[in-house]
């Protein structure tokens, strides 16, 4: 069975992943607990899905009775410069770093699915899930060592810093379980400071209610004003606290093609996202993952950057926002227009 891990890890090596790791298809109690907290305190805020398939989410054999091993891979999208430049470009907005390329469900579960065909031959039954199902992805990363959950919350690699897609092939083949990552963040506290709106406000515990990830990809009502300033430019996720590890200075940028950012994606001016009807939308955004949030919600998060510019230039796009037939949307940019006759 050794050699056909190896192999498997191989296999998966050529298809582009960074690393492959062999976890067994279990969540510890102290993760399902923490599951469990989570929910209770109401930090998934909107996100009813997450508490909807809990059971599952804890425990992958509700998910699928048959699984054995679950094969954990993550592909680097770590970037070539500055993660945090665009934030100094107030009349641009600034895009989170996965999503300036082309969208990563796509090609690591085009990538994925190849490798299941792979482990599929050896005679085991197989499933495929990247972001899509209710699966502790990375509680699951970790154990199959490829990394562990940072004081943020999300997977850390030695090798590749805070950078790492991941993807699951849940299978009921049977071999060895790696060796669990070990936590290696210690007292550093880097991820917890940068945070713009204190949405992690103790180690290892993230309010998304607070967070801008989720106010601008998940949340699709009027942003509580309180957050609004701290969102800066910011209109489709952050990389704060993802930028500022210290674990990523051993990271070299990603190598998948696909992943590399488009320049119009970088730094994009405000003036022009906010003419952008909803066809205008689709088109720029196709193949993005910025797409799947809507053209509403992303005019919603444009009016904020804009409010946010302190160029009064801009005003003319505030006062167009603000006759926008959305009603949220109209609503920022209202606020918008009030930001920037304050200037």
């Amino acid at each position: 069975m050794g050699d056909l891990k190896a192999r498997i890890a191989a296999r998966g090596a050529a298809l582009g992943f960074d690393v492959v790791g062999f976890a067994r298809a279990e969540i510890s109690e102290a993760q399902r607990e923490g599951l469990q907290d989570y929910l209770a305190a109401g930090h998934h805020g909107e996100m009813a899905w997450m508490a909807a398939r809990a059971a599952e989410r804890g425990d992958p054999k509700k998910l699928w009775p048959d699984v054995k091993t679950v094969i954990s891979v993550g592909m680097s999208y770590a970037p070539a410069s500055d993660a945090l430049a665009g934030l100094a470009v107030k009349d641009a907005g600034n895009i989170s770093v996965y999503a300036r390329g082309r969208d990563y469900h796509d090609v690591v579960k085009g990538k994925l699915k190849h490798l299941a065909q792979f482990v599929a031959a050896q005679g085991v039954g197989v499933k495929v899930f990247v972001d899509t199902a209710p699966v502790m992805e990375k509680p699951l990363a970790q154990s199959a060592g490829l990394g562990w959950q940072g004081k943020h919350t999300n997977l850390v690699s030695r090798r590749h810093g805070s950078w790492l897609f991941l993807g699951e092939i849940f299978t009921t083949l049977e071999v060895a379980a790696d060796t669990p990552h070990e936590d290696l963040c210690g007292t550093c506290r880097a991820c917890m400071t940068a945070c713009p709106t204190d949405a992690i406000p103790e180690p290892y515990k993230l309010d998304a209610r607070k967070c801008i990830s989720y106010l601008t990809i998940e949340y699709d009502g009027p942003i509580p004003e309180t957050f609004r300033p701290a969102m800066g430019n910011r209109i489709y996720g952050c990389d704060d606290c993802l930028a500022v590890c210290p674990w990523n200075k051993f990271a070299a940028a990603g190598r998948e093609q696909k992943f590399a950012q488009r320049e119009d994606l970088v730094a994009p001016k405000l003036a022009e996202l906010a003419r952008l009807d909803d066809a205008g939308f689709r088109q720029k955004f196709a193949g993005s993952p910025v797409k799947r949030i809507g053209r509403n919600r992303f005019a919603r998060n444009v009016a904020i950057a804009v409010g946010n510019s302190g160029d009064t230039s801009l005003l003319p796009a505030a006062q167009a926002l603000a006759g926008d037939g959305d009603a949220v949307v109209a609503e920022a940019g209202a606020w918008a227009v009030v930001m920037l006759r304050t200037v």
